[in-house]
């Protein structure tokens, strides 16, 4: 029995394979059409697109073009080529605003853009218009049955620029000793948090503000060193008060006891 199941598999496959090939020679448009509705039904979307492109512009204005541009848009997408996807889900919707499609193809648009955002210790231009994209679409359909889900990419590209803001301003304080510079560590940080005052990264922050300020302090020619030593402590005391069981609890401990030492000295 499983034999013949795979004899019959094997001429649907191999079937579909000819109709395939028959259609790409052919100069029938409306086979190259019902052939490329079939791959994209059987999820053969490289095949379909393929088609697709072909007879493309002789459907232009025609009434079977609206299904044809959202087939070929959505198979642009399920083959990972999000750059063509957004701009086919853009043109589609620009065209076709009365489709019963035009809401699906609008979050799909927007979405392709989301797929473009890179990691974030790459450059986010492509995220910036990933979040401008799924904005329009959440102003221009406020009650869209995709709204969690544009919500929700949203979110993840934000996360993903405030990671990005925050590995930039602790690599300041990572550089500021080879640099000379820890001005501009406490200075970036204080940026940082001010920026995103609800970040997940704000106990991080805090510490690398707190230990910029402290080696600042302590490295301070005598003039300056009071001064920079009282910075030094108020930064200990904004971590410890926006988390007093801190995971940089012990190092912070050592560099307040090290600040109190040299305050008490430049006291006698």
């Amino acid at each position: 029995m499983a034999r013949y199941l795979y004899i019959i598999l094997l001429a649907v496959v191999l079937s579909s394979c000819n109709q395939y090939q028959k259609a790409l020679k052919s100069d029938d448009i409306k086979v190259k059409y019902e052939v490329a509705e079939l791959m994209y039904n059987n999820g053969k979307y490289a095949k379909a697109i393929r088609l697709f492109e072909q007879i493309a512009p002789s459907y232009r204005g025609k009434p079977q073009a609206e299904k044809l541009f959202y087939m070929y848009a959505s198979s642009l997408y399920n083959v990972k080529t999000y750059y063509t996807a957004g701009y086919q889900f853009e043109y589609f919707s620009a065209n076709y605003p009365r489709s019963e499609k035009l809401e699906e193809a609008a979050f799909m648009g927007a979405k392709s853009y989301y797929q473009l955002s890179p990691r974030y210790s790459l450059d986010q231009v492509d995220t910036y218009k990933a979040l401008d994209k799924l904005q329009q679409f959440i102003d221009r359909f406020p009650n869209s049955q995709f709204m969690p889900e544009a919500n929700q990419l949203v979110k993840e590209l934000n996360e993903k620029l405030e990671k990005k803001a925050f590995e930039i301003a602790k690599q300041y304080n990572y550089t500021a000793e080879y640099f000379g510079d820890f001005k501009a560590a406490i200075v970036a940080l204080d940026n940082f948090i001010l920026d995103h005052p609800g970040t997940v990264y704000k106990e991080d922050a805090l510490y690398h503000k707190l230990d910029a300020s402290y080696r600042l302090a302590i490295n301070s020619v005598q003039a300056k060193k009071r001064a920079r030593l009282q910075a030094a402590k108020l930064n200990y005391e904004a971590l410890i008060k926006f988390k007093a069981d801190t995971k940089y609890k012990d190092r912070a401990d050592d560099m307040i006891n090290n600040v109190n030492k040299e305050l008490e000295l430049l006291s006698k």
